[in-house]
């Protein structure tokens, strides 16, 4: 069965998930939060679990979140997008040339925030495995495939907790090493992001039990845009 081993069941994980305009989905909204999208991909494998595809983020001085893992996506534009959909399917193209043909999108889980003003809304999403990710160098720096059941792990989940004013707060991380021995640390919305789907999905309960993450009224007053 799929919650044991991991191997991918489209049906198993629609099931566990909320569509984009549920009620039951948490969806955050704030005047000095910048609204973005991205695709949780996953790439599925015939007899072994699958995998995530993260990305490693080109350097740029005027990117917040340059250098860092995250998963494809971007800012809204409202210029180019409808819904914000659309906003994380362009950005799958623009950054790996996946078009939204060649996506097949499961679900949705719950908006999440960071702390430098954005509000990511997570579309859940596949792709054939035997496809070829291009990634675009000004953005890109590294595709990076991960399997999810290094994720489902409770071992190679660390997450720290403080209190803010009565409640628990957790700040999760992952840290993935490869055979080779490259490193890589998960932190944030995208260490958040992929919990949350762990946890919704799997129901491992990763995060401490009684925590909560962050929200836009804690973080108001520290958002400069």
């Amino acid at each position: 069965m799929s919650k044991n081993t991991f191997i991918f069941d489209e049906e198993f994980i629609r099931s566990k998930l909320k569509q984009f305009n549920s009620p039951e989905r948490l969806s955050l909204d704030h005047e000095k939060f910048i609204h973005s999208a991205v695709i949780f991909l996953i790439v599925p494998h015939a007899e072994r679990p699958y995998d995530l595809i993260l990305i490693r983020r080109t350097k740029h001085q005027k990117d917040k979140h340059s250098g860092e893992m995250s998963f494809p996506g971007g800012k809204y534009d409202p210029k180019s997008d409808k819904t914000y959909r659309d906003t994380a399917q362009r950005e799958l193209m623009e950054e790996l040339a996946i078009s939204p043909s060649q996506l097949t999108i499961l679900g949705c889980i719950d908006d999440h925030l960071t702390p430098k003003g954005f509000i990511i809304t997570p579309f859940v999403g596949y792709v054939n495995e035997r496809l070829e990710m291009k990634k675009q160098e000004g953005e890109v720096q590294e595709i990076v495939n991960i399997p999810v059941r290094f994720f489902a792990n409770r071992n190679n989940y660390r997450e720290r907790t403080y209190y803010l004013k009565d409640d628990l707060i957790g700040v999760g991380k992952f840290n993935y090493k490869t055979a080779d021995n490259k490193k890589y640390m998960i932190f944030g919305a995208t260490s958040h992001i992929i919990a949350n789907f762990i946890d919704k999905v799997y129901d491992l309960g990763l995060k401490t039990p009684g925590c909560r993450r962050v929200n836009c009224k804690d973080l108001e007053d520290r958002i400069v845009n």
